[in-house]
């Protein structure tokens, strides 16, 4: 690997960090929770989804994004792409913690996507499974990570706006509101 390829990969690495570190805190994430972030490298190398996963690329910005993620004590989750459904790849642990059943899959690069692939490759027990309900997430490149957040999702605008080459969506969730006109909120919740 040439030095330049070093230098890109560190900043993604860092990028990656700093954009999970933001939301994790603008979120108020608490240990435990779950965080699940979907990332096209194709997107994050400057191609369109789908078409130049990069494995290389994808290491680099799981492992600044896992960092942070531990930092806070948080369970990270990696959205595959839509060849394995959009399944998830988290530790055995958190999966038991919220009750998910485990489905038989391994992500590659191109079945998968290399996030995923990183991410099963990094954890200490890793599994798949179909469905969560997280309380955060970080889109990478559009990979319409939604499905996996809990009922009320918020926007949360950060400041790093690209990963790479990748548009960078973020989002918390609140409980929901239920009642009439009369009822009164929480204000800590909102």
């Amino acid at each position: 690997m040439v030095e330049m390829e070093k230098g890109l990969l560190e900043r993604l690495r860092q990028q990656g960090f700093d954009a999970a570190r933001e939301i994790l805190e603008a979120g108020d994430l608490k240990a435990g929770q779950l965080f699940v972030v979907g990332c096209s490298t194709s997107e994050v190398c400057g191609g369109r989804i789908g078409t130049a996963s990069s494995p290389d690329a994808a290491k680099a910005v799981f492992e600044g994004i896992w960092q942070a993620a531990r930092e806070r004590g948080v369970y990270l989750a990696a959205q595959c792409c839509e060849h394995l459904n959009r399944a998830l790849i988290l530790e055995r642990e958190a999966a038991e913690r919220y009750g998910y059943e485990e489905v038989n899959v391994v992500p590659q690069p191109k079945a998968g996507g290399s996030f995923a692939t990183a991410a099963y490759a990094a954890f200490d027990c890793p599994v798949a499974v179909e469905h969560i309900r997280a309380h955060g997430g970080m889109d990478i490149g559009d990979t319409l990570i939604g499905m996996h957040l809990r009922d009320v999702a918020v926007p949360v605008r950060i400041a790093v706006k690209r990963i790479g080459e990748a548009h960078v969506v973020c989002a918390r969730t609140r409980a929901k509101f239920v009642g009439g006109e009369r009822a009164v909120y929480d204000s800590g919740k909102m």
